[in-house]
């Protein structure tokens, strides 16, 4: 491997701005893959980390978990990959690879914990250092394939908000017949609209305002209730097979779960920094269920992939430049993205 040291997007410090560096990237390894990466997605949890809104922060960090490129570097005993294949990384670069969810295929929920993209110590005892960077070396087997079908800018925020949505939509068996409501229309919510409408299901939108109405509908929503409206959750009671809840702000799970059919599920997906309450009576009256959903495993975001690319499903993005990270950050959190950023990485 010729790259050691590799242009990079790094905060220095918690809360402190994104700045360009260099981070190390370990020599291609026996099952390594060296990608040149292309595009690199902003996602909301980016932001979280870097301001060390979840705790535990590792600094300085270079975020991105959204990782579309091409393989530069192939290791001697790669088999999966050769030179030009067009490729992505999501969240997991490493898992112990022999507990009982990780050998079937659900790496996500690895009992020894998965070795994320970036914010982690790895297997080594090294560093990772995520998406925002110009290369990143990943073993074979954490590393997917970007159809054809899909172009890579449009596909890398797949890695992470397009199976975010997925792996529950499946879970739940979202598809003909089925009422499916997407709590906020932002980075994941206008993924989960997209995925579960191709799947077949019936999808509502539920967001603050009506602002992005039109959106909503032309992503693939039948209807779309601003909850700011005391009467939506009048009108809408006992709707919804699933309700997925993309937003990372608290909300009052009891209204969402009184929106919910008997044995229906409200699935969490958008992580609030702060605990929220709840009334047990809200799951034990109609049998419903709250839970939580993560990411998916290697297999699971493949079939991700493979599916989108079979029904047209790319990201809705803003393209920019690396040294527009700042800005858009805070655009993130002013809600004025529509609907993912992904960093052009050739300018970093």
């Amino acid at each position: 491997m010729t790259v050691t040291q590799v242009a990079a997007y790094a905060a220095p410090a918690a809360k402190a701005p994104l700045e360009r560096t260099t981070v190390p990237r370990r020599p291609v390894g026996a099952h390594d893959v060296l990608i040149d990466i292309k595009y690199a997605g902003i996602c909301h949890s980016d932001i979280h980390q870097v301001r060390d809104g979840w705790g535990e922060g590792l600094y300085p960090m270079v975020p991105g978990h959204e990782i579309a490129g091409v393989v530069a570097e192939v290791g001697p005993e790669v088999t999966r990959f050769a030179i030009g294949d067009r490729v992505g990384v999501g969240c997991i670069v490493d898992t112990c690879r022999t507990c009982e969810y990780c050998l079937a295929g659900q790496e996500q929920y690895c009992v020894e914990g998965i070795t994320g993209t970036y914010n982690a110590v790895d297997r080594q005892g090294e560093r990772t250092y995520g998406g925002y960077s110009s290369h990143i070396v990943v073993d074979e087997n954490y590393t997917v394939r970007i159809p054809d079908g899909l172009a890579l800018d449009v596909a890398a925020p797949l890695l992470c908000a397009g199976i975010t949505l997925y792996s529950p939509l499946k879970h739940w068996q979202a598809g003909p017949g089925k009422k499916v409501a997407v709590v906020g229309l932002g980075g994941l919510g206008h993924m989960g609209v997209k995925i579960a409408h191709a799947l077949g299901a019936e999808v509502t939108v539920l967001s603050q305002s009506l602002r992005k109405r039109e959106d909503g509908l032309k992503l693939g929503a039948s209807h779309y209730y601003a909850t700011s409206d005391e009467t939506t959750f009048e009108k809408l009671a006992g709707s919804f097979d699933l309700i997925l809840s993309t937003v990372s702000a608290p909300l009052d799970l009891g209204a969402y779960l009184g929106l919910l059919r008997v044995d229906g599920a409200l699935v969490n997906v958008g992580a609030p920094e702060e605990p929220v309450a709840l009334n047990l009576f809200s799951v034990i009256g109609g049998r419903k269920t709250l839970a939580g959903s993560m990411i998916g495993g290697i297999a699971e975001t493949q079939e991700m992939l493979d599916f989108c690319a079979e029904h047209g499903l790319g990201s809705e993005i803003e393209l920019i430049r690396a040294d527009e990270v700042n800005e858009a950050y805070e655009r993130v959190l002013a809600s004025d993205v529509r609907y993912r950023f992904v960093i052009d990485a050739s300018t970093i």
